[in-house]
């Protein structure tokens, strides 16, 4: 019970930090989640960057993921740290719909942070980290690392 507490105040920061990136009303990203929203969740957060054609290769499949499974929630990090309008032009260019976390949330989930892109790290619905997956993904693959039916 302290591990999950102590785990959940070391996430909050993270949480806090998400922003929307996509204008779609009808998108389940269209406001920031809260980790309530998020607890019992699965968490896909995918690095890349806007130089990294694996990364932009699997931008379709990681839409297609939030977009799907409705207890799927998938965050990006912008591995250049792109802020502002920078990173929505970025986002736009790219096609990207999901939501964008404003900082790397590696050191809070006790992890280094990566040094291949694309990297892509699944919290299980606990918050706790399932998989750190290198490489870009499948729609499939991504559905396994998180337990969905395809």
């Amino acid at each position: 019970m302290i591990k999950r507490l102590i785990f959940a105040l070391l996430l909050t920061p993270l949480f806090l930090s998400l922003v929307s990136c996509t204008g779609d009303n009808n998108s389940k990203n269209n406001s920031t989640p809260s980790i309530a929203e998020l607890r019992g969740q699965w968490v896909v957060i995918n690095y890349w960057a806007k130089w990294c054609k694996p990364c932009i290769k699997e931008i379709p499949e990681l839409n297609e993921l939030d977009q799907h499974y409705p207890q799927v929630t998938v965050l990006g990090v912008n591995y250049d740290g792109a802020t502002g309008e920078e990173l929505a032009t970025q986002l736009a260019s790219l096609g990207v719909e999901f939501a964008m976390l404003q900082e790397d949330p590696a050191a809070s989930l006790g992890l280094p942070r990566p040094v291949v892109l694309p990297t892509t790290i699944i919290l299980d619905p606990n918050g706790q980290v399932s998989q750190s997956l290198i490489g870009p993904q499948t729609m499939a693959s991504l559905a396994r690392a998180t337990h969905q039916s395809p």
